[in-house]
């Protein structure tokens, strides 16, 4: 039954449910912020939960450092969990297989091959399979999202960020919708959310989003749409991440605007061209291509006017405790001065609540 309440996605609603009862707690919802700690006895982790309780704050982001135990990590996230029971937070990480992995073998997690190396040895239905068991393991673990699948293309074989890696299923976009839908199933199956990325494709670029500023103009095609578009169409994605790439032809106004501050890319090709009314998440916000072009309240504001849901920072650049409240009090002193912008955080509210529904 929980795969068919993902496949309902497609039809979700954006009227603000009941949760709410002040936009405090509305606009809490769309922060996911990394954390200091990997024990549920840590200050920085019980501050975490402090926050989820209180409605500030959506969820949480694992790195590698948050893992020093399975057993650890299994009693930090029902603290989460038990933070906000009603209104499950979402507590995410990448893991991918390969490279990208928080989850690893020195843990006793039991890892698997990359992307590319799964879809040269196995059909869509043996990958299945493979991630039918990563799931399992994860959501034991007590996560309720994995950043994935990859969606990108492996189409430029001297990429720094995928094709280095192995993250890419292929070059051919049909390949890639394969693999990504065995992926997606796979989690679904067991309850977990996926998010695709990177939106609109990070597979061509020549350049790395976490250094600085990328620019696809040059290098990207229609192609890279082609696995959203597939997908979307056939109404499983839960969430779409949107990645930090500049594309001239997609740039608003004569400003170099990033995809995941873009209207154009976000309201414009995401919600209009390809139909997804979905949760949208950026990437990781503090990437050298956001941080250091643009204050924390441009990123903030500009981030959720282009229509992001979800932001998403790991809190490694600014690496304060105070990071969460910071934006979301931007938030809320931008939303008393525009009315607009007081609509879209309760636009994205109920996005947010309709998937959380789907995970109790």
């Amino acid at each position: 039954m929980r795969t068919l309440f993902f496949a309902a996605l497609a039809c979700l609603t954006v009227a603000v449910p009941a949760h709410a009862a002040t936009l405090e707690e509305m606009a809490g919802q769309m922060i996911v912020v990394g954390f200091d700690g990997d024990d549920a006895g840590d200050a920085s982790v019980k501050a975490v939960a402090a926050e989820l309780k209180a409605g500030r704050l959506g969820g949480v982001m694992y790195l590698k450092k948050n893992v020093a135990s399975l057993a650890a990590v299994e009693q930090m996230n029902a603290a989460f969990r038990g933070a906000s029971p009603d209104l499950p937070p979402f507590i995410t990480l990448d893991q991918e297989g390969g490279a990208v992995e928080r989850l690893t073998e020195d843990v006793g997690f039991t890892e698997i091959p990359r992307a590319v190396v799964i879809a040269a040895e196995n059909t869509p239905d043996e990958a299945e399979a493979i991630y039918r068991k990563m799931a399992e393991g994860i959501v034991k673990e007590g996560f309720t999202v994995n950043f994935g699948p990859v969606a990108d293309l492996n189409s430029n074989p001297d990429n720094q960020v995928i094709a280095k890696f192995g993250r890419a299923f292929s070059a051919d976009p049909k390949t890639v919708v394969d693999y990504d839908r065995a992926f997606i199933a796979a989690h679904h199956a067991v309850g977990l959310a996926t998010a695709l990325k990177h939106f609109p494709g990070h597979g061509s670029s020549t350049a790395d989003s976490h250094e600085g500023f990328v620019d696809i103009t040059k290098t990207w095609s229609e192609d890279e749409l082609e696995p959203y578009r597939a997908l979307i169409g056939e109404g499983v994605v839960d969430m779409v991440m949107v990645g930090h790439l500049y594309h001239a032809d997609y740039a608003d106004g004569a400003e170099q605007t990033p995809s995941s501050l873009s209207k154009r890319w976000i309201d414009g090709v995401l919600r209009t061209d390809l139909g997804f009314d979905g949760v949208v998440i950026s990437d990781d916000l503090e990437m050298g291509a956001i941080r250091d072009h643009f204050t924390l309240k441009q990123t903030v504001v500009e981030g959720v006017r282009a229509g992001m849901d979800i932001l998403l920072f790991s809190n490694t650049g600014y690496q304060r405790p105070t990071l969460s409240k910071e934006v979301l009090d931007i938030l809320l002193t931008q939303a008393a001065a525009d009315p607009a912008f007081k609509a879209r955080i309760e636009e994205s509210y109920g996005r947010i609540v309709a998937l959380k529904e789907r995970l109790k």
